[in-house]
């Protein structure tokens, strides 16, 4: 159950920024955790984890362009309506575009130790 996965993966984020994939069944949770705000989304295993990443930041900065501050004080869902659009958008992009398998490939590369 992806709300119970969720849930869980939610609570275990720390409250300092960080970076993360958990692994539950055939699905990765990504997340990005950045000045009290959570990025995250999920993909199949077959996705590649550097490009969502490159998703989430993309995520990020459009958010943090668009609302600044006022999200840390915003209610639940209080932005959906705005930024709905965006999401639907840019999950079409990320899950699409094949020019982002070499960025992609490249971060990947600069990700490894």
């Amino acid at each position: 159950n992806f709300t119970e996965v969720t849930e869980q993966i939610l609570s275990k984020i720390p409250p300092h920024d960080d970076k993360l994939t958990y692994s539950h069944g055939n699905y990765l949770f990504h997340y990005i955790a950045e000045n009290k705000l959570v990025y995250f989304c999920i993909t199949d295993d077959k996705f590649q984890r550097s490009r969502a990443f490159l998703f989430l930041n993309e995520i990020k900065r459009r958010f943090v362009s668009a609302f600044g501050d006022t999200a840390q004080t915003a209610i639940p869902y209080a932005m959906n309506s705005e930024f709905a659009r965006v999401l639907a958008t840019e999950m079409k992009h990320y899950s699409e575009s094949k020019d982002l398998e070499t960025i992609s490939r490249v971060h990947g590369e600069l990700d490894e130790p």
